[in-house]
């Protein structure tokens, strides 16, 4: 049933799960995703969590403790989500280590309330880091400017780090720059940056759901010929300037000093558009040294009728920068589309922070 997903792991895509949830992990679903749909990983984000404590009774006992210790609803959130990111750190641990650090990790992202400051999304992501306490944790940190060098400071302190919401290629280069700068310090620092790891989530599907819109909007047959295609386009050639940075001195350096690759991590791959295939993100987007995370509907989806075609992203890059070069031709404004969709993920991932505050609150009678 999985051989597709277990192709994929072959041609070194790593599957990781895009969600989690306490009824996920007392019932062993996650441990079979692990064991049977080849699973090696786990994101989260403010969406899941929301959705999670909102969804049944998992949650039911501890937050009946937390009230009756009068815990703050700052507080109560922290206790709630940490704990679920250190139970599935440690189902996964048996990954970690049989791939060295490689897989088995699981992510958490700091407060999004806090992406434009700095100081404060430094101090949350050790905070984060202390409270798990577990060694395949990755602090998800976003990638706006003010992110930036709170990801390099973070990274200074030996603490590895899921950079999120990127989606432009300028932004990517310079997310680049922040893990090196990062690696560079901790080294300094005399860290061994051996054990140090990043991923570098590019979003997919929401390219797509931007651009498209916009070609709609134009509603020329050209316009409509280039639908659904501007995503796998900037994930590629985020892939190809992966491929291109870790051909300079700079990168020799550190993996000279035994660095790790930050691998490009394709996010957001379940289709929005239900005239596209399902398991569209994930076919088009296989090649070396990366990972997709996807909901479990993609992955089982993937599963059950996904042909992979080989390598799909070496070869393209040409083909990418023309389509940029029509959609510009025709009014669409990458960097705006970049740039709106930065500003609508960073919206996006405050609103369901408050949403799960506000759903604890209430749940602890306040």
């Amino acid at each position: 049933m999985s051989d597709a997903l277990r192709d994929l792991t072959k041609a070194g895509v790593s599957v990781w799960l895009d969600d989690i949830s306490r009824d996920r992990l007392r019932t062993g679903n996650l441990k079979d995703l692990i064991d049977n749909f080849h699973v090696r990983g786990v994101t989260s984000n403010p969406t899941i969590f929301a959705k999670a404590l909102s969804s049944g009774n998992a949650y039911d006992d501890q937050i009946a403790d937390l009230a009756a210790r009068g815990v703050s609803v700052e507080e109560a959130a922290r206790m709630i989500t940490t704990y679920d990111i250190r139970w599935a750190a440690d189902v996964l641990r048996p990954v970690y280590d049989a791939t060295g650090g490689t897989d088995g990790r699981v992510s958490i992202e700091v407060d999004p309330r806090l992406a434009r400051e700095t100081a404060k999304t430094i101090a949350e992501a050790k905070q984060l880091w202390w409270l798990v306490d577990r060694p395949n944790l990755f602090i998800k940190i976003p990638a706006t400017a003010e992110g930036l060098p709170a990801i390099t400071a973070t990274l200074a302190e030996g603490i590895s780090v899921n950079v999120t919401l990127i989606f432009s290629l300028a932004r990517y280069g310079e997310v680049i720059d922040a893990y090196c700068a990062g690696l560079e310090q901790a080294a300094e620092r005399g860290h061994d940056i051996s054990s140090i790891a990043s991923v570098a989530s590019f979003f997919v599907s929401r390219v797509d759901t931007e651009v498209d819109k916009r070609l709609d909007k134009i509603g020329s047959g050209e316009a409509k010929a280039l639908k659904g295609k501007a995503a796998l386009a900037n994930a590629r050639l985020a892939y190809e300037l992966y491929e291109q940075r870790l051909a300079t001195p700079r990168w020799e350096a550190l993996e000279a000093k035994g660095a790790r690759v930050q691998r490009p991590l394709w996010a957001s791959t379940s289709v929005k558009d239900p005239a596209y295939a399902d398991t569209m993100y994930v076919v088009d987007l296989v090649t070396k040294d990366t990972v997709n995370t996807m909901p479990e509907a993609t992955v089982k989806a993937t599963a059950d009728h996904a042909v992979l075609k080989g390598d799909t992203v070496h070869g393209t890059y040409d083909e990418a920068r023309a389509l940029f070069t029509d959609l510009d031709k025709l009014g669409v404004s990458y960097d705006d589309v970049v740039a709106v969709l930065e500003d609508e993920g960073v919206s996006k991932f405050e609103a369901s922070w408050t949403e799960l505050l506000a759903t604890i609150q209430s749940e602890l009678g306040r």
